[in-house]
């Protein structure tokens, strides 16, 4: 199963806007995490759609911080980014008639949702702003990264 590695990638790029004097374009993005610029737009929304970015079309436009990184915990990012699956753990029959089936899936479903949860809340009580805090200006140490 490949990885979903969205949560850390949109956590770099907020990070890097925050130190920003202006939007980024989503082709500046796109070159600070090694993808392109569609997989950037196409990320990127679900975060405009939760309030966290906003974006500006045309000359001089693209990617901005809508609030600060402060108010914006790691699970926002996480929902915003559709809540992905954390586990290739899961159950091969949604509707087994064995009730030895029924039994082992249920004890697996109960596992993985309390690991879920706990995962949430963890999530919940960081903030963007204090993933950056006692590290340098994360512009100085990462190359990728370009101001506008």
């Amino acid at each position: 199963m490949r990885q979903d590695n969205r949560l850390s990638r949109v956590l770099h790029a907020l990070l890097h806007l925050d130190e920003m004097d202006g939007p980024a374009t989503s082709e500046q993005i796109a070159q600070m995490l090694q993808t392109n610029s569609a997989v950037v737009r196409r990320t990127m929304s679900g975060l405009r759609e939760a309030g966290i970015v906003t974006s500006v079309k045309g000359h001089g436009g693209g990617w901005s911080l809508a609030k600060p990184l402060k108010d914006v915990t790691l699970l926002a990012i996480y929902e915003a980014l559709g809540s992905p699956k954390l586990f290739a753990i899961g159950n091969d029959d949604d509707n087994p008639s064995c009730l030895l089936a029924k039994a082992a899936y249920a004890a697996t479903d109960d596992a993985l949702n309390a690991a879920r949860l706990q995962f949430q809340a963890s999530l919940n009580g960081i903030t963007v702003a204090q993933i950056a805090e006692g590290w340098e200006s994360p512009t100085t140490n990462c190359d990728r990264a370009k101001k506008p």
